[in-house]
Parts: structure tokens; C-alpha cells; sequence
């Protein structure tokens, strides 16, 4: 029995994706198996349903604890906090609590100029990530306040050093960390914990954009010096693990930067 038994986690861009080796391709879906093996129930979000369907079959099949899955977008043009209130609504309606909010879902258009940059795909990574977290932030609020939980959001090294052509990613990112200090500050006397995970990891995604854009890739990812990217699950997960541990509230309100394993509190 794992110390989060009986709890409950809401994962955002949690669906199933694998490299093409067959490991473990997804930083939601590393996090969902890592609190799975811990044993908290699960709300994963997604906007494929597929892959939604599938990470719930291997979770439920392999650690015996129970996965809602919920399709949701937040994007331009949508009545976003509504969205996230359904997901946060039904999550409750069937396990009862909210102990873990983790905003992992994120969408853009990487290795774009930012000379060459859209609005369309500048609002992408907008929605999807700094909007997606404040809507979850806010309609998770009451719950995590009852349960005195933790609010685990996703930032990047692309905002921290300004990568070539992520100026939406980047923008969207630093956006996020400035929201979770808020956060910590606001919610700290509600006894709710906020901090923010800046991974390295290597996964389907970045996989793709390696093939899809290999200068932009050249120019932004390097080997961390401890000589491997960080993985989905054993090590981005187990943070998180950690982080929703009630022995490390002290983290309230900093910042965690995973490369290859090896993370660090600037």
C-alpha cells in the first residue's frame, strides 16, 4: 500500500504515448504510472480520448486503482473555465476529494520564429498551458484547500533560457512560474502547497520535433552533464511523488529543474 492511497490526483496531458523504442514516451502519463504505483486514484485529461483509453487500461490493469479519464481542450474561443469546472466536478462526483493537481498539458508550435510566429499558434500555447493551469488552479481551489493538498505545476528551461524558436512555449512557461508563486503565496495559510517541475525529459514529442525541426532541435536541447535525459516516470514522476508527500511542504513555492535525473532548488 502506497502512502497516497486513497487520495486523488488530477493529471493534465496524461494520454499514453510511447518512443519508438516502446518505452514510456509521455511526462503525464510517466507521473499517472509513478502515483499509480503509489496508490491514488486518477483523473486524466487529455484531448485524445485514445490515448486517454489506453493509459487508463494499463494503469488499472497493472496497479489495481481506478482511472477516470475526461476529454478537455482549453483553447481560444472556448468557454475554458467551464471545462476545467467539469473535469474538477467529476473528479469529486466520483472519488470524493481532490488531494493532487498536476497541470502537465501543454501544446505549441516549436521551432516557429518569433518573427514567423501566428497569433493562432501564439493563443495555442497560451490556452493550453498558462490558461489551462489558472482555470484548474481556480476550480481545484476549495477542494485542495479541504484537503490541505498540492498543486504541482509544469514550466520549462525554454522560458528560463530563452530558447530559439519557442518564443509562445517560452512566454506561456514563464507565465506559469509567475502564476505558481502567486499561488504559493496566496494559498500557503489555506495549507496548500504549489511548486513548479522543470523537466528534461525524453519523450515522444520531443522525439518528433528532433525530426520535425533538427536545426531548432541542435540549437535548444543539450546532453545534461549527468549524461542522460531525464525519464518520464522514475525520476520526473517520483518528484512529483515527492512533492505531494506532506514531508516536504517546505518546497512551498519553489522552483525544481530536472535534467537527467538530476533536480535541483535554485
Amino acid at each position: 500500500m502506497g502512502f497516497l492511497t486513497g487520495k486523488t490526483a488530477i493529471i493534465t496531458g496524461a494520454g499514453y504515448a510511447v518512443l519508438s523504442n516502446g518505452k514510456c514516451g509521455s511526462i503525464g502519463y510517466g507521473i499517472a504510472t509513478a502515483y499509480a504505483k503509489e496508490g491514488a486514484n486518477l483523473v486524466i485529461t487529455g484531448r485524445n480520448v485514445s490515448k486517454l483509453e489506453k493509459a487508463k487500461e494499463e494503469l488499472e490493469k497493472l496497479y489495481g486503482i481506478k482511472v477516470l479519464i475526461l476529454a478537455a481542450d482549453i483553447s481560444a474561443g472556448s468557454d475554458n473555465e467551464a471545462t476545467a469546472k467539469k473535469v474538477v466536478d467529476a473528479a469529486v462526483a466520483e472519488f470524493g476529494r481532490i488531494d493532487v493537481l498536476i497541470n502537465n498539458a501543454q501544446a505549441s508550435a516549436s521551432g516557429i520564429t518569433l518573427q514567423d510566429h501566428t497569433t493562432e499558434q501564439f493563443d495555442l500555447a497560451i490556452y493550453s498551458g498558462l490558461y489551462a493551469t489558472f482555470y484548474y488552479m481556480k476550480a481545484c481551489y476549495p477542494y485542495l484547500k479541504e484537503t490541505q493538498g498540492s498543486i504541482i505545476n509544469f514550466a520549462s528551461g525554454a522560458g528560463l533560457f530563452g530558447n530559439y524558436g519557442q518564443c509562445a512555449y517560452a512566454a506561456a512557461k514563464e507565465a506559469v512560474r509567475g502564476l505558481s508563486r502567486v499561488a504559493a503565496t496566496e494559498w500557503a495559510r489555506d495549507g496548500i502547497n504549489t511548486n513548479v517541475v522543470c523537466p528534461l525529459a525524453w519523450t515522444a514529442q520531443l522525439e518528433n520535433f528532433e525530426k520535425a525541426y533538427p536545426e531548432a532541435f541542435k540549437a535548444n536541447v543539450k546532453m545534461p552533464p549527468a549524461g542522460h535525459f531525464g525519464d518520464p516516470e522514475t525520476e520526473i514522476g517520483r518528484v512529483c511523488v515527492q512533492l505531494a508527500n506532506p514531508d516536504f511542504k517546505y518546497m512551498n513555492g519553489e522552483t525544481v529543474t530536472l535534467e537527467g535525473g538530476m533536480g535541483l532548488r535554485p
